[in-house]
């Protein structure tokens, strides 16, 4: 299972979804929604030519007496997508063409209002327009008013600080807040948050959600090449926590060296490729530390990795 899916299948709860909205979409009309009302709508959409589209996590919320469609679409590549304001008009598209086939309208006949939401979670920043605008060369006067409009809300996790995300009681806060983790002891203060979060037995089938993200896609990636299949609940992680800790610290102390000095070369020289990111993920901590010893003083990328 890999990341987007794992995401997918945590997405696929309302408690999820409601968290996502209500702690990090901050604008006055957030507060009229009727969480108790989401429900999640099928993600498969037929264009006209009758090919099939697979689209990403959508859900509907009441707004009064209308509906309000929220679209989530995950992004974990390793490249910020500079054209995603593209994609995501074409899968609006294809979602309002889906609501007209099915007399899923307003009360007067008028299509409803989507909120379309990018996810992201990566090394580098997210730095793609947001807008179709921005896409666009400007037009002529008059010209101008047949350009598409549109923007999503990019909500990129690497962006949010421990000490923005640690007040809110919030199970999205939670899971940025492990995602951004680099040390052990980060995810020992954060992990027993959301175990006492999810004690309720309404809550299985989200806690079931949140250990298959842990062993499949987490742990692995923290502790390359150690079997997890035995961890079954958030309490087994708990304690295979304590019992690794020595080694944990070790993979997570080079984890951090790594990020750390891809953050510093990307904000001197720009993103990095994918063979200079690798190089230094697999580097040891001396290589590291002599590489950033480099950062300074060299005046190209190459430089920094001569010999």
């Amino acid at each position: 299972m890999d990341h987007d899916h794992s995401y997918k299948l945590l997405f696929s709860h309302p408690e999820m979804v409601a968290d996502l909205i209500r702690g990090f979409v901050r604008e006055e009309w957030v507060e009229h929604l009727d969480f108790s009302s989401l429900e999640k709508v099928s993600g498969t959409y037929i264009a006209d030519d009758l090919r099939e589209r697979e689209d990403d996590v959508i859900w509907r919320v009441q707004w009064g007496k209308e509906w309000l469609y929220v679209y989530l679409l995950i992004e974990f590549q390793s490249t910020v997508d500079r054209f995603m304001a593209v994609r995501i008009l074409v899968y609006l598209g294809l979602l309002y063409q889906d609501l007209v086939r099915s007399s899923q309208l307003a009360v007067d006949g008028r299509l409803p209002p989507v909120l379309p939401i990018v996810l992201y979670n990566g090394n580098r920043r997210w730095d793609a327009p947001v807008e179709m605008a921005d896409l666009i060369v400007p037009a002529p006067k008059g010209l101008d008013a047949y350009s598409p409009r549109l923007k999503y809300l990019l909500i990129d996790e690497g962006s949010f600080g421990d000490g923005e995300l640690e007040p809110l009681r919030n199970l999205v806060a939670v899971l940025f807040r492990l995602e951004n983790s680099l040390v052990i002891d980060d995810v020992k203060r954060v992990l027993p948050v959301l175990v006492s979060w999810l004690e309720a037995p309404e809550q299985t089938s989200l806690r079931r959600a949140f250990t298959v993200w842990l062993k499949r896609v987490f742990l692995p990636g923290r502790m390359p090449g150690v079997e997890f299949g035995s961890i079954n609940d958030l309490q087994e992680v708990q304690s295979m926590l304590a019992e690794r800790v020595t080694e944990w610290t070790t993979q997570w102390k080079h984890e951090g060296e790594a990020s750390f000095l891809i953050q510093l070369l990307e904000n001197r020289f720009g993103p990095l490729n994918e063979f200079n990111r690798d190089r230094i993920l697999h580097a040891d901590s001396e290589t590291l530390l002599r590489w950033g010893g480099r950062i300074y003083t060299a005046t190209t990328i190459d430089a920094v990795f001569t010999d």
